[in-house]
C-alpha cells in the first residue's frame, strides 16, 4: 500500500483552498506585506475597536447636552480649523522628528487625550476643546501615511489602501456593543464608557505601532537634511513643494478630489446621525446597526468589486464612486419615516453610500500616493492637507445652519459637492487622454 504523501487527502484540499485564496489580489497583497506597511495595516483594526464604536453616537451625544444643530456644526468647523493649522505644520514636524515618533506622539494628543475630554464632557466648551486637540490628527495623518507607503511597492498602493479601509470597517462586528450599552445604561453614561474604552484601545494601538515599526529610509534622509535648520527655514522649504504641486496636473487633481470628498464625508458623518434620529425617527439603540451594515457592505465590496480596480484605469471607479455617493444622499433625503419602507430605503441608501465613499476614499489616497514625488512626500502632503482643511473649515458651520432650517439640506449640499467632483474627474481624464494622443 502506498504511503500517504503530504499533498494527499485533506492536506491537498487545504493546499487547493490556500492556492485559490492567493489568487485573489487583496489576499495576495496581504500575505506579501512586510515591515512598516504590515505593522500599519495589522494594527489598524484597533482603530475600529476604539474610535469607531463612538462615532455612530458622536453628534447625538452633543445634542443630548442641549446643543443646537448649529453648535454641532460649529464644533465641526473648530475641528477643521485645528486640522488646518496642524496640516500646515505637519511636514516640518515630521521631517524634524521622523515619521515613527511623530505618529506616536500626535496620535496620543489627537485621539487619546480627546477621548478623556469627551468622556467627561458637560457641554459645548468641552467639545470645542476636544475638537482643537482632535485636529492635531493631521500630523499623524501625514506621518502614518508615510510609514505605510514609503517602503511599500508602488504597484500595490491601491490594494494597501483597500486593506486599511477594510481594517477600519472591521469594527462593524462589534457595533452591537454600543447598542447594548445604550439600551442598558442610557445614552450619556454609555457613550462615556465607550470613550474610556477608546482611550485604552487607542493608546494600546499607538504603543504597538511604535514598537513594530522603524523609521523609513526617506524619513532618515529628511531628518538628516533638516538637522540644524530653524522652524522658519524648514517652513520656507514649502516653496519647492508648492512649485512641485503646480507642475503636476495629477497632484492638482488629487487635491480637488480630496477637498470635495473630505467636505462631503465630514458633512455626511456629522449629520447622518441627526437626520436618522431626529427626522426619520430611528431609535437611539438602533443607530449603530446601520453603520454596522454599511461597514459589512464595505468589506464585501472590497473583496468583490473594489479588489479589481486597476491603477491604469482610475476614471471608472472615480465616476462610479461619485455617482453612487450622490444616489445614496438622494435616497436618504427621500426616506419618509421609520416604517418598513423607511428602513428599506435607508438600507438602499447605505448600500450606495458604502460603495461610493469607500471607492472615493481609496481613490483619493491612491491618487496622492501615485502622483506625489516620494522625496517631497511629507511637505507636499502637508500642503495638500492644509488646502483641504482650509477650504473645509466653513462647511461644518454652513451645514449646521442648513440643518437648523431643514435636516435634508446638508445632504443637498453634499450632492452638489459630489457633482462638482464628477465634473472635475471627467474634465481631467479628457485632458489627460488628449495629452496622451499628441
Amino acid at each position: 500500500m502506498r504511503r500517504l504523501q503530504p499533498g494527499d487527502g485533506p492536506g491537498r484540499k487545504g493546499y487547493a483552498v490556500h492556492k485559490l485564496l492567493l489568487r485573489h489580489p487583496l489576499i495576495r497583497t496581504l500575505t506579501e506585506l512586510r515591515g512598516n506597511t504590515r505593522a500599519c495595516v495589522l494594527t489598524e483594526p484597533l482603530w475600529g475597536l476604539s474610535m469607531n464604536l463612538c462615532l455612530p453616537y458622536a453628534s447625538v451625544f452633543m445634542l443630548s447636552f442641549g446643543m443646537s444643530d448649529r453648535e454641532v456644526g460649529l464644533v465641526a468647523s473648530i475641528y477643521m480649523f485645528s486640522q488646518t493649522i496642524f496640516a500646515f505644520l505637519s511636514g516640518a514636524i515630521i521631517d524634524r522628528y521622523g515619521r515613527r515618533l511623530s505618529t506616536a506622539v500626535f496620535d496620543f494628543l489627537a485621539y487619546s487625550v480627546p477621548c478623556l475630554i469627551w468622556a467627561n464632557s458637560q457641554g459645548f466648551w468641552f467639545f470645542a476643546v476636544a475638537a482643537l486637540f482632535n485636529g492635531m490628527m493631521k500630523v499623524p495623518t501625514v506621518s502614518w501615511d508615510c510609514l505605510l507607503v514609503e517602503d511599500a511597492p508602488r504597484d500595490k498602493i491601491t490594494h494597501i489602501y483597500s486593506w486599511v479601509i477594510i481594517a477600519g470597517n472591521l469594527s462593524a462586528l462589534f457595533a452591537p456593543i454600543s447598542s447594548i450599552l445604550v439600551a442598558r445604561l442610557t445614552l450619556i453614561p454609555a457613550i462615556r464608557v465607550l470613550y474610556i474604552n477608546a482611550f485604552v484601545v487607542m493608546t494600546l494601538k499607538i504603543l504597538l505601532l511604535y514598537y513594530f515599526t522603524t523609521e523609513t529610509q526617506i524619513g532618515k534622509k529628511r531628518m538628516t537634511a533638516v538637522k540644524g535648520l530653524t522652524w522658519a527655514e524648514q517652513l520656507s522649504g514649502y516653496k519647492g513643494a508648492f512649485q512641485s504641486i503646480k507642475a503636476s496636473p495629477g497632484t492638482l487633481f488629487a487635491i480637488v478630489v480630496s477637498v470635495l470628498v473630505e467636505i462631503a464625508a465630514m458633512i455626511n458623518m456629522t449629520f447622518w446621525q441627526i437626520i436618522a434620529s431626529r427626522r426619520i425617527g430611528i431609535p437611539d439603540t438602533l443607530l449603530p446597526i446601520f453603520p454596522m451594515i454599511k461597514s459589512l457592505l464595505v468589506i464585501v465590496l472590497f473583496f468583490t468589486v473594489l479588489a479589481h480596480i486597476k491603477q491604469a484605469k482610475l476614471i471608472v471607479p472615480l465616476v462610479g464612486g461619485f455617482l453612487s455617493a450622490i444616489l445614496g444622499a438622494l435616497v436618504l433625503i427621500s426616506v419618509p419615516g421609520a416604517g418598513f419602507w423607511g428602513y428599506l430605503m435607508l438600507s438602499v441608501s447605505l448600500g450606495f453610500e458604502a460603495l461610493g465613499y469607500s471607492t472615493l476614499a481609496t481613490m483619493r489616497e491612491s491618487l496622492v500616493a501615485i502622483h506625489v514625488n516620494p522625496d517631497d512626500r511629507s511637505r507636499v502632503m502637508a500642503l495638500l492637507q492644509t488646502t483641504v482643511m482650509l477650504v473645509s473649515v466653513p462647511f461644518g458651520y454652513i451645514a449646521g445652519a442648513l440643518s437648523d432650517i431643514n435636516r435634508t439640506l446638508p445632504f443637498a449640499l453634499t450632492m452638489a459637492l459630489l457633482l462638482l467632483g464628477l465634473v472635475a474627474t471627467l474634465v481631467y481624464f479628457r485632458k489627460e487622454r488628449r495629452t496622451a494622443l499628441r
